[in-house]
């Protein structure tokens, strides 16, 4: 057959970056072509964007996208008619490339990934970074929930493979789609720590939002229910209460979502507004250099399907709490080696970890130096390794059809 030439959907792909999902494409793209897989990406761009170009050796070529709507509800209209744009756009790129694999991620993507594998007549494979399920704690029956997951199961049965980025979630989409444990693989999510350089003056950086004499704790992501954000805020005000003058603390949000305002009117009336920063979203060069500054970062979440930020986080010398769920449980082990857990959905805990944490200072530098060799656990060529055997995988039982 030749070298194996893969077609990878995704929604968002740098420059065009809104979360995890780009920064995940873009670097198992680059680790796939060192392997030796011929990788085109199908995207959506703007009219700033050429519409098609070799970035480090990957074939990206870009849909310009749809007006986008501020109202949830016509969200799902919007995705469908990039996802026809997409179609229509892959149509064309088979008439100029034999694809051997499709490679989709996430529900967003999936209509245009069905039409076209079925077209090339080859084996789609379906990374699954999230579930709706997962999101909204089973909460699935109105719209537009209900749509969203009525998707994520019908692409998952579709698919000839799912890929999930933890055991934690290969267990959960076995159990809501119903699939059978041969098709779904693990391949986690990596880590390049040269990527994590930070950009900023850092004691300027720092100087914004705490005093030298003062612990800084950090909170990063998508600020939504689901990530926890709330029970880290009710721990934060029971440590500035017990510690007071002893360990000053201050806090960091950078994220921004639909749950924003409801933290900010939970910190007003914990009566810790003035003790810390909402930033809103925020770019790669500021982040970097923030997890630089902090003296901690919490990942909080109710649900986690993997825990990007811990990872980022161990790797830039910060050290970590992460909820006892999920995904992070495979990021943080539970011996206390890496970082320290603290039972999901309990502030109180959580408030005592924290503590825990900003008064013991050899605790603190015991646990950056073993995350700093844990991260590159988490590497991105023996990911893209673990992918390209899928892609073998999958071609080879649709041969044998």
């Amino acid at each position: 057959m030749g070298q194996t030439r893969t077609l990878i959907l995704s929604w968002e792909f740098p420059p065009i970056v809104e979360g995890g999902l780009a920064r995940h494409v873009r670097k198992l793209t680059e680790q796939l072509v060192q392997v030796g897989i011929e990788v085109h990406v199908l995207t959506r761009g703007d009219e700033t964007m050429p519409a098609e170009e070799i970035v480090d050796g990957i074939h990206v070529h870009r849909v310009r996208e749809p007006s986008r709507p501020r109202d949830l509800a016509e969200f799902v209209t919007w995705i469908e008619h990039m996802n026809g744009d997409m179609l229509a756009a892959g149509v064309e790129l088979g008439d100029r490339y034999r694809f051997h694999v499709v490679h989709g991620h996430d529900w967003l993507v999936a209509n245009a990934c069905d039409h076209l594998a079925k077209r090339f007549g080859c084996p789609l494979v379906m990374t699954v970074h999230a579930t709706e399920h997962g999101r909204h704690q089973g909460w699935v029956d109105k719209h537009p929930q209900s749509y969203i997951h009525g998707v994520e199961r019908w692409m998952t049965n579709r698919a000839d493979r799912v890929i999930t980025c933890s055991h934690y979630m290969r267990e959960h989409v076995l159990d809501v789609y119903g699939l059978e444990e041969a098709d779904v693989s693990v391949i986690p999510n990596g880590i390049d720590p040269r990527d994590l350089q930070p950009i900023e003056d850092l004691d300027t950086l720092r100087g914004r939002f705490a005093e030298p004499h003062e612990k800084l704790v950090l909170l990063v992501g998508r600020l939504d229910y689901y990530k926890g954000f709330q029970l880290a805020l009710d721990a934060i005000a029971g440590v500035i209460d017990r510690l007071g003058e002893s360990v000053s603390t201050r806090y960091l949000v950078a994220g921004s979502g639909p749950h924003e305002a409801e933290l900010k009117r939970q910190a007003a009336e914990l009566g810790i507004d003035d003790d810390g920063t909402f930033l809103g979203w925020i770019g790669d060069d500021v982040l970097h250099s923030l997890y630089r500054i902090a003296d901690l970062c919490v990942v909080p979440s109710l649900y986690e399907p993997f825990g990007l930020v811990a990872l980022e986080a161990m790797a830039s010398g910060c050290p970590c709490i992460v909820a006892d769920t999920g995904g992070l449980r495979e990021v943080v082990p539970p011996d206390e080696r890496v970082g320290l857990r603290f039972n999901g959905g309990d502030a109180e805990h959580l408030g005592v970890m924290i503590e825990r944490l900003l008064t013991d200072e050899p605790l603190r530098e015991r646990l950056v130096g073993e995350a700093m060799e844990h991260v590159l656990e988490f590497d991105w060529s023996a990911i893209a390794r673990q992918t390209a055997a899928v892609y073998g995988d999958v071609i080879a039982a649709r041969a044998r059809v």
